[in-house]
């Protein structure tokens, strides 16, 4: 298992509370989207069930050996006293396709069978909700009976990109574990690891359009996002009056072939305005948080609406290029 770049702090407070016998009930796994929060839940899930099953599990860190029976099945997916909630694909037969909008409350009321008996292979059970952000305010109810009545021996590693956003009832009933963007060294060194293919130039372009997000660097490997944030820049400059570069750029991200290098510009056209902003005041400030709201309204539409993507390739760059004005 890979190990978690960044976020050391975080690492830390869990491994003393697990060291010092205060593990607490459920944890709130706070911070920004693709920052390793999940990974984190898993590895220490593997780490916790290890631990629990072995009185040497021969583990460094949150690390757990090959060979180690608890990550065997953990990696086959057959652990019996683990459990992962997170949004189902729309349609079973096609697992790559479009997830559901939210983790529902059947398959919080799924985990009700396990908590009526105790753990089988040690005392203790672990249960990863990826994002609790994702759950249904029925299944969120759910889950709070069972926050207030732990079953025995069970650990909740709750996942949240948005922590401000649940009830407060489930927050109070968790010890929060915040994580933070990981800083340009850090990153390089993640995405290094995650993508040892790639050269040197492709990993400054990806630290410098992920912010701190690894999972945002994986996103975007490979799709030449140099190119794309170069493209934003050079119309945001000129205003392209001629309408060239944006007629170029929506015949590029139009092509079916070119899917994914047109999500990545309608995430990275946002980020840009909404960096751009930042550098300015008075007028020029109010029409640049104009110009975000748009991109983001449109990015959102052209996701759920399924907007022919030339047309909103054109669309968006016309908004980025209202920053020259």
């Amino acid at each position: 298992m890979t190990s978690i770049i960044g976020n050391t702090a975080a690492q830390a407070a869990f491994m003393a509370a697990m060291r010092g016998g205060s593990l607490h009930h459920a944890w709130l796994i706070a911070g920004p989207q693709g920052v390793g929060k999940a990974s984190f839940a898993r590895a220490a899930a593997m780490r916790m069930l290890a631990d629990a099953a072995e009185l040497d599990s021969g583990s460094t860190g949150f690390e757990v050996p090959e060979g180690n029976r608890t990550r065997s099945l953990m990696e086959a997916g057959s652990h019996p006293d683990f459990r992962v909630l997170a949004r189902l694909p729309k349609d079973p037969e096609k697992p790559d396709q479009d997830l559901a909008r939210s983790i529902t409350i059947a398959q919080v009321r799924t985990l009700q069978p396990l908590f009526a008996t105790t753990p089988s292979m040690s005392p203790r059970r672990v249960v990863v909700i990826d994002a609790i952000d994702d759950l249904e305010r029925g299944g969120a109810n759910a889950l709070l009976k069972n926050l207030e009545e732990p079953p025995a021996g069970t650990i909740f590693l709750l996942v949240s990109h948005a922590p401000g956003r649940l009830l407060p009832t489930i927050r109070s009933r968790c010890r929060l574990l915040r994580f933070e963007a990981l800083d340009d060294s850090e990153l390089a060194t993640a995405i290094r690891t995650l993508q040892p293919e790639a050269g040197e130039g492709e990993v400054a372009a990806l630290v410098r359009a992920s912010d701190g997000a690894p999972g945002r660097a994986l996103r975007y490997a490979g799709l030449d996002i140099a190119a794309i944030d170069d493209a934003i820049a050079a119309i945001a400059q000129d205003g392209d009056r001629d309408n060239g570069r944006r007629l170029k750029l929506a015949k590029a991200l139009g092509l079916k072939a070119a899917q994914p290098r047109y999500e990545a510009f309608l995430d990275r056209a946002p980020a840009f305005i909404a960096n751009a902003a930042r550098t300015r005041s008075g007028a020029a400030l109010r029409s640049a948080l104009d110009a975000h709201a748009a991109a983001r309204e449109l990015a959102g539409a052209a996701t759920g609406l399924s907007l022919d993507a030339q047309a909103t390739v054109f669309e968006m760059a016309g908004i980025v290029a209202t920053l020259r004005r």
